[in-house]
């Protein structure tokens, strides 16, 4: 059995980067996806015959230069180094969108922001009709508070 998967180490890196694919889609931080790197790295140089020593060490040297220059730049564009980026409905907040249903004062209406269809509620004294655009400034669940522009 060990003769068979040293003979056959790429599909153990192919399994070991897939594996890596995965976990990196549950934590999204661009760390996981460093030793996916590494794996196929240590899949050519399996494929060109060299022996385990080699492969793991040219796994190890790739993951960790992927760790130093990859992982920034991914960072630096996906996730736009952002300390505490928004997600779901909290990146609504100050989003801009149209009434669809007019707002009534201190009653509600709905607003579509990016195709999605919102219940919104205004602190406003007057009505808000239709074809007025509007700022979201706050949410509560999936109602969200919106002004005037």
């Amino acid at each position: 059995m060990i003769d068979y998967l040293l003979q056959n180490m790429w599909q153990v890196w192919a399994v070991i980067a897939i594996v890596c694919l995965i976990l990196e889609l549950t934590s999204g931080d661009f760390f996981i996806i460093c030793f996916s790197i590494g794996a196929v790295f240590a899949i050519i140089s399996a494929v060109l015959g060299l022996n385990i020593y080699w492969q793991i060490i040219i796994f190890a040297v790739f993951s960790l230069l992927s760790v130093i220059f990859v992982r920034p730049v991914a960072l630096r564009y996906l996730h736009k180094n952002e300390p505490n980026k928004p997600s779901n409905a909290d990146a609504l907040l100050g989003r801009t969108g149209k009434v669809t249903e007019t707002i009534k004062a201190k009653g509600s209406g709905y607003v579509q922001i990016d195709g999605d269809m919102w219940k919104a509620v205004s602190q406003s004294d007057c009505d808000i009709p239709v074809g007025e655009t509007v700022r979201v400034i706050g949410r509560e669940s999936t109602i969200i508070t919106v002004e005037m522009l």
